[in-house]
């Protein structure tokens, strides 16, 4: 006779089968509504995650990665949600998110002297302004799904890079943000706009630093099939061009972020009724990134209904005042009540390839 799940499983059972009900609904609400929403404060409580593994007080390595700890976040204010890419400030104490809904939330980090990450607070929501201050949802173009941060390396100043998808754009805002400004639609390449519908621009990364110091690098969620392997685009820098990401264990890309040495950090995510729903996070060596390429790389970490994970759809990463890199990962909560909205924190010790993942069980042999 098979034991019952216990609560915590049969949450995240639920909420893996809301995933895709809940982005439909969200796509479906008037958007002339809420791009009328102005600046406002929000107030977010959060619930401790003092445990990446359910169950498992006493483990806290996974993969390649520390859990310094994490927060399930909480707020009354029915726009805060959704949030599907990631900015960590480089000294780790700001966050800037943006919402599939076409809003950005800014909030300060509060975190113990070990990493750990206990409030947010000073949370604002703001709509996403476009070329001549209009709102991006006025435009019907409000799909936002990852940001990227260019530094210049002068007084903290740089360039915050907003990527939708739907309709395929990148835009450019100063950095530090000012939530006023009004964004600067980039040049693409013709291959950008052909990509899926909503399968777009999910995994954009600019490289400060090593061998593709200057590009701004954009993978697709996923290709133009179940099975195709992810395309990859290197805008600016030295060599732009178009490559490839091996597909593997059907995950798709959610988010990147480069790491101090250059290497590239790929977030992605799984739901299937087979898997159900998982996250990994995998190493792509920047020697590897090239005009023609294809890309493997190697898995980091990986995560699946045993740990504290959702939706996860952004990835930041920034070095602390201990020289350690931090990874800073947030979930879309899709505004469903059966879904969490998570932000966890790691410290990554190595990149080699781990001797094991999160999870127990046997990743799969081959593609999908």
């Amino acid at each position: 006779m098979s034991r019952p799940l216990p609560l915590a499983a049969w949450r995240r059972h639920l909420a893996a089968g809301a995933l895709a009900v809940a982005a439909a609904l969200a796509a479906t609400l008037p958007a002339t509504a809420r791009a009328e929403i102005p600046v406002q404060s929000v107030t977010i409580s959060s619930k401790p995650i003092a445990h990446f593994r359910i169950g498992r007080p006493e483990q806290t390595r996974f993969g390649s990665l520390t859990f310094l700890g994490g927060l399930e976040l909480l707020a009354g204010n029915r726009h805060m949600g959704g949030l599907s890419g990631l900015v960590v400030s480089p000294d780790g104490d700001r966050i800037v998110a943006v919402a599939d809904n076409g809003l950005w939330l800014t909030a300060d980090i509060e975190s113990a002297p070990d990493g750990r990450p206990l409030a947010i607070a000073n949370a604002t929501v703001a709509p996403v302004l476009g070329p001549g201050g209009r709102a991006l949802l006025d435009r019907g173009r409000g799909d936002a799904e990852a940001l990227a941060l260019r530094l210049d390396g002068v007084g903290g100043s740089g360039t915050l890079f907003v990527a939708t998808e739907r309709d395929h754009n990148i835009y450019a805002f100063p950095w530090p943000l000012d939530l006023s400004a009004a964004g600067t639609a980039l040049d693409l390449p013709a291959g950008i706009k052909q990509l899926r519908h909503n399968k777009g621009m999910e995994a954009v990364a600019f490289a400060n630093s090593g061998p593709l110091e200057g590009s701004l690098v954009v993978i697709a969620e996923r290709g133009p099939g179940f099975n195709s392997d992810l395309p990859g685009f290197l805008i600016g820098g030295a060599t732009p061009g178009t490559f490839t990401v091996v597909r593997q264990d059907s995950y798709d890309a959610t988010d990147a972020s480069f790491l101090p040495d250059g290497d590239l950090l790929l977030l992605e995510r799984r739901f299937t009724l087979r898997h159900g729903i998982g996250m990994r996070l995998r190493l792509l060596p920047a020697a590897e990134i090239a005009p023609g390429a294809l890309v493997t790389g190697h898995v980091l970490m990986e995560a699946g209904f045993a740990e504290q994970i959702d939706n996860m759809e952004g990835v930041s990463v920034h070095v602390n005042k201990a020289g350690e890199t931090i990874v800073s990962l947030i979930s879309d909560d899709n505004r469903s009540i059966l879904q969490r909205t998570l932000f966890l924190r790691f410290r990554l010790d190595d990149t080699g390839t781990p001797t094991g993942a999160a999870t127990d069980t046997a990743p799969d042999t081959g593609r999908p």
